[in-house]
């Protein structure tokens, strides 16, 4: 697997954390972690599968994959390769017309929520293009196009900076602590910007965290406790919710994740 990584122009920035795209020259599985924000997939060559439950489907050309509870299972044929847009919380809400939460664990073809002729065209392009940067490019203008406004909500974005730097161990009535705003209200203008509930977004934070600081040099008991767990089934529970294995088998593994 090669996996280039590129920085969106000045004027994407505020929306947009990466673009991504991955190679598979022989063919080969990826675990997909549930992650924090929303992504656009192009698809440039090849056929890109989604496994689930004993399920198989092919992806669209080009999708939209909203926040998700569960992990993915993505199967690249040979010489396939795709494009990712890898949007900061809250950055697609300035390009989607619908609140994020509707794509919550969905995984849909663009042509739903954008101009099926737009698309088609965008994908033409990308096929007919030659080098990464230029298909980059290419990607850059047409989310620019489609740029409805900056949906900005400094208020929720200030909650986001928050839960992450309590690495997801935040309860909601901390983030309401004053604020001029009802919990029913502040619930709704989270869920339209990021995609889902402060919980679970908090959730999804404090998980990730676990993985991604992980060390041998302390016992999963310290890794639950250290996350705020103190009830080591509560934990086991939502780890295995999250990566589709428990703990102690997950950090054994040598399988590739995003």
């Amino acid at each position: 697997m090669k996996v280039e990584t590129f920085l969106p122009r000045k004027n994407l920035q505020p929306y947009i954390r990466q673009f991504l795209i991955i190679e598979s020259e022989s063919g080969m599985q990826n675990k997909i972690l549930p992650g924090s924000s929303l992504v656009i997939s192009f698809r440039i060559n090849g056929s890109i599968s989604h496994k689930e439950e004993n399920r198989e489907r092919i992806l669209p050309s080009s999708g939209i994959t909203g926040l998700r509870r569960f992990p993915r299972l993505i199967e690249y044929s040979p010489k396939a390769s795709t494009l990712l847009v890898i949007f900061k919380e809250g950055g697609a809400a300035s390009f989607i017309r619908e609140p994020i939460h509707t794509l919550f664990e969905l995984n849909i073809s663009l042509d739903h929520l954008i101009s099926p002729k737009k698309v088609s065209e965008t994908e033409e392009k990308l096929f007919q293009t030659k080098t990464n940067p230029e298909k980059i490019s290419i990607v850059e203008n047409f989310l620019i196009s489609e740029w409805r406004g900056s949906k900005e909500d400094d208020l929720i974005l200030n909650s986001i900076i928050r839960i992450r730097k309590s690495k997801g161990n935040l309860k909601i009535g901390d983030l309401l602590k004053g604020l001029p705003i009802s919990r029913d209200s502040y619930e709704k203008r989270f869920r339209e910007m990021i995609g889902t509930s402060p919980k679970q977004f908090s959730n999804l934070v404090r998980m990730r965290n676990i993985i991604d600081s992980y060390s041998s040099q302390i016992t999963l008991t310290e890794v639950a406790q250290e996350a705020g767990y103190f009830d080591q089934a509560h934990f086991i529970k939502d780890f295995k919710t999250f990566t589709n294995e428990t703990p102690k088998h997950f950090f054994k593994l040598s399988t590739p994740y995003w």
